[in-house]
């Protein structure tokens, strides 16, 4: 595997205006461990829970102020959209708004959806993981053996493996046969916030002290970015250009994953909270931030727009593409935007309003 190699200090000068951006140490810590990386893949399963653990109770959170608050968007293979609240999860069609299927949970707050490579639906709550079958709407399996049962991020990786981030660590499954196949407990940075992959297929994890690269074949760590403006890292999305973008409590960042270079501190997002990031299909970066969206061009290094009407400025999760719209989910519920025109339109089944 190509080395990775120590950052150094970038001075750039940015629309015409000198940043100094602060130093970014890529370490690397460790090396891949030796063992055979070919990891067979399962090809038939009964949906079962791992065997020898209790269920989980069935009992819903209550009814509270942050009901309406939509934490996860996962578009699936037929073009539905599945939305993650805190009032449950449901599908619904993208072009319409309709609601098809509501699905009951043991737990009601919803933090990360992820779908397989065979279409099943991956939900991450704050009580545990589950899979839900999306033909029948039922729950197939659940109670996996994980660090952290509240878990903050999902991501299935090249060989289909699914990534479990929690805010103790890391766990990879194998989704047929849904096994626990390892865990990362010891992780610099110890909560698993946000996941990405990069052009080698290996996962960044952003954490509460930077970003981590682990090698998904042996899941080890093989380097990490520290000393990040904002240092918390909240949201991570990989652009068309090969770009990682990483979203802090004061900042936006563009990384190169492959060196763990900054290139550099967008100045516009200088002490803005960067809460969620997707990048569409004409590579058009979407920020999240707890004062609304914006569209930003990385090819031209410049704000494109900012959208308008949303149903609460906190911004939890986006869904570009989808229905031939922008689905954003907010602390208030689900708005679509127009991306023609950047104002959005609440979905009444997902908010007060």
């Amino acid at each position: 595997m190509k080395r990775l190699r120590q950052s150094r200090t970038l001075s750039l000068s940015l629309l015409g205006i000198g940043v100094i951006l602060a130093q970014s140490s890529f370490v690397v810590f460790a090396q891949s461990v030796s063992r055979d990386r070919s990891v067979p893949y399962y090809i038939d399963s009964d949906g079962a829970p791992p065997p020898g653990t209790p269920p989980l109770p069935v009992q819903p959170l209550p009814v509270r102020q942050t009901e309406y608050r939509v934490g996860a968007l996962q578009p699936d293979y037929t073009g539905n959209l599945w939305v993650g609240s805190w009032r449950g999860l449901a599908r619904i069609d993208p072009n319409t708004g309709r609601i098809l299927a509501r699905v009951a949970l043991p737990d009601y707050a919803i933090g990360a959806l992820a779908q397989d490579k065979v279409g099943r639906i991956w939900v991450g709550t704050y009580q545990g993981l589950q899979r839900v079958d999306p033909r029948t709407n039922e729950i197939t399996a659940q109670n996996y053996v994980i660090p952290s049962k509240r878990v903050l991020s999902l991501l299935i990786d090249k060989r289909g493996y699914l990534w479990v981030g929690g805010d103790r660590g890391l766990a990879l499954i194998s989704p047929d046969q849904g096994l626990l196949m390892t865990t990362l407990q010891k992780l610099r940075g110890v909560s698993a916030n946000a996941l990405s992959l990069d052009p080698e297929g290996q996962l960044w994890v952003g954490t509460l002290n930077g970003l981590v690269r682990v090698d998904t074949a042996s899941a080890f760590p093989i380097g990490d970015v520290t000393n990040l403006p904002g240092t918390t890292v909240q949201a991570l999305a990989l652009d068309t250009r090969g770009s990682l973008w990483v979203g802090t409590p004061s900042s936006l960042i563009e990384l190169d994953p492959l060196t763990g270079t900054v290139i550099r501190v967008v100045p516009e997002f200088n002490q803005r909270n960067v809460t969620a990031l997707a990048v569409d299909e004409l590579g058009s970066l979407w920020i999240g931030t707890d004062n609304g969206v914006f569209r930003y061009d990385p090819y031209r290094s410049r704000l494109a727009g900012q959208v308008s009407g949303l149903p609460a400025a906190r911004v939890l999760s986006l869904s570009p593409d989808t229905g031939n719209k922008l689905w954003v989910g907010t602390s208030e519920g689900l708005s679509w935007v127009k991306v023609d025109t950047g104002f959005a339109t609440t979905h009444r089944g997902f908010s007060r309003q």
